[in-house]
């Protein structure tokens, strides 16, 4: 398989993953606000490590579950129901989210690294996500699980985590003014994004047993 291939989709899942304004990328901003730039790389590095483990790990998994095709439909068939929950409650249920502050103090290069690993390390939704993802692609035969495409991935997962969190770094004084208003659309964007992922696996589903 051509390394661009899983390199960009790496990239491109990783960006629409981490692009949201949230606990990791937006604390790498205030660092860097507070205490300069090589505070804020370092958080970030402590940060992409931990994204590249979970990456690679939830490939692994994804791999094993790949290989068992009634486990594969079974997975789709959970993940339209979630989805389709999802979808009733970010578009009909759940309120408007606010963006918190994050307290940050004066610390140490060294600090701010395992600050990063340990914010990253618990978010869990990278796990589930590269999951599915992952199988989703492999379903259309956009990616395979040999070992050079499955570290290609990760890498590209690792190089579009980096440049969203150095996007909030170098522009955050731009992207702080807007999260507010992109936060207010938060619920009908995620919404919108669950339902198409919901109407997909339908069809998915729909072809497995009919097709």
């Amino acid at each position: 398989m051509n390394f661009i291939i899983p390199l960009f989709l790496g990239f491109a899942t990783a960006v629409v993953g981490i692009i949201p304004p949230g606990l990791i990328n937006m604390t790498a901003a205030k660092v860097n606000l507070k205490e300069g730039n090589r505070n804020a790389f370092s958080f970030v590095l402590g940060a992409v490590i931990i994204i590249f483990f979970q990456a690679y790990i939830a490939i692994l998994f994804a791999e094993v579950i790949n290989s068992r095709p009634d486990i594969v439909i079974l997975m789709r068939e959970i993940g339209f129901g979630i989805f389709t929950l999802l979808t009733i409650f970010f578009l009909f249920i759940a309120k408007k989210p606010k963006l918190k502050e994050a307290k940050i103090g004066k610390k140490s290069k060294k600090k701010r690294f395992f600050l990063g690993m340990l914010l990253s390390g618990l978010n869990f939704f990278p796990i589930p996500y590269y999951v599915f993802v992952s199988i989703t692609l492999a379903s259309y035969q956009l990616f395979s699980f040999m070992n050079s495409s499955i570290l290609t991935f990760v890498s590209g997962v690792v190089v579009g985590s980096s440049l969203v969190f150095y996007c909030y770094i170098a522009f955050f004084q731009k992207v702080e003014s807007k999260a507010d208003s992109l936060l207010k659309n938060m619920n009908l964007i995620i919404g919108s994004i669950t339902g198409l992922i919901a109407v997909v696996t339908l069809i998915n589903i729909i072809h497995y047993y009919w097709g």
